[in-house]
């Protein structure tokens, strides 16, 4: 072999050795992220909330982070095993209910208590406030991207119209989470604890009578063919309740992406993504609501006046749950005033 042959075979070792760890680079800097929940596909928090969210981060990102969606619990388990599929890998990120797991996140159960919220969005962004002030640990196993809560609640009957609290005495009504139940216990009904998926063939079934989701929800588990009556609270008369959500990723993924695309993932978490999962959730009730109307169902609207029975009857839960946090070690009153004063804080922006 001559001269030119050896320098020529040199060079493109040299060249194959320094291009490989740039191939290497890039590669790695490509990443698919499995997305999971137990909304339907069809649903629009799937629809307008999550793909829309992946859609925009895989925007942001170049298209160097892509996602592998799973609605339906597609990827197994069950609602209340979604936040530690988040913790373990079973997913990169998963999107559920706090309270799927009853006083695992208990100071974030302060959000539900009755009559706390009435605009979805300003209250996720004082949930996500709260959490970083008051709460900082509460969700430490996995990476928090957001929180947020749904519209006001609505109560939803098969055979009865509820115009007051007297005429839930005894009924069976499913509630989504522990101060939900107790609430609706408060109330007089008699609560049944499930999952938003297993709503359907609960009513249909006759399991309950009845269930309290938001107007948005309605459509995707048929609630507005199961049931017939709805019970709507005025604005003015605050919500009944609303439910808190958490989405997280796994801390040992989100530790796996190069610094740009934590950027991207971080631009896309934290308050204004929490904004504008609140948002845009409340902002499809209309839709839900519209598909009862459109078959005749009857809906009823409580009046302030009328709401004041429901508030009274509920009024000893607040006391309670500040009780049960003093003796989980936290100061309660701290906590309730904390909470109520961040939703009048964004409320006024709102």
């Amino acid at each position: 072999m001559d001269r030119r042959t050896v320098l020529k075979a040199a060079g493109a070792t040299a060249v194959a050795a320094i291009g490989a760890p740039a191939i290497t680079g890039f590669a790695q800097s490509t990443v698919t992220l499995k997305f999971h929940t137990f909304m339907a596909p069809t649903s629009n928090v799937w629809l307008t909330m999550h793909k829309a969210w992946m859609d925009k981060v895989e925007k942001d990102s170049g298209g160097r982070i892509k996602f592998e969606g799973y609605p339906a619990m597609q990827l197994g388990g069950t609602p209340p095993q979604l936040f530690d599929q988040a913790r373990d890998g079973v997913a990169d990120i998963t999107w559920t209910l706090p309270g799927n797991t009853g006083g695992r996140f208990p100071r974030v159960e302060v959000f539900e208590l009755p009559f706390m919220m009435n605009n979805a969005e300003a209250t996720s962004k004082a949930y996500w406030e709260y959490v970083q002030t008051m709460a900082p640990d509460e969700f430490k196993e996995v990476q928090l991207l957001a929180v947020q809560v749904h519209g006001p609640g609505v109560i939803h009957m098969k055979d009865k119209l509820i115009k007051s609290a007297a005429d839930l005495k005894g009924l069976k009504v499913r509630g989504p989470t522990r101060q939900i139940t107790k609430m609706l216990s408060m109330l007089g009904a008699t609560p049944v604890g499930m999952p938003l998926p297993q709503i359907p063939d609960a009513l249909s079934k006759g399991v309950v009578e009845g269930c309290v989701i938001p107007w948005e929800v309605v459509p995707s588990v048929k609630v507005n063919e199961l049931t017939k009556f709805h019970s709507e609270f005025a604005a003015d008369a605050g919500a009944l309740y609303t439910t808190t959500f958490v989405m997280g990723m796994n801390k040992a993924k989100y530790a796996s992406l190069p610094p740009d695309l934590k950027a991207v993932i971080d631009k896309n978490s934290g308050i204004d993504a929490s904004a504008f999962l609140g948002r845009t959730q409340q902002s499809n009730d209309p839709n839900g609501r519209k598909s009862a109307s459109d078959r005749g169902n009857t809906i009823h609207t409580i009046g302030k006046a009328e709401a004041e029975e429901f508030k009274k009857l509920c009024a000893p839960i607040y006391q309670e749950w500040i009780d049960d946090m003093n003796k989980r070690g936290f100061d309660g009153k701290k906590l309730f005033d904390t909470a109520k004063s961040l939703i009048e804080k964004h409320g006024k922006k709102a």
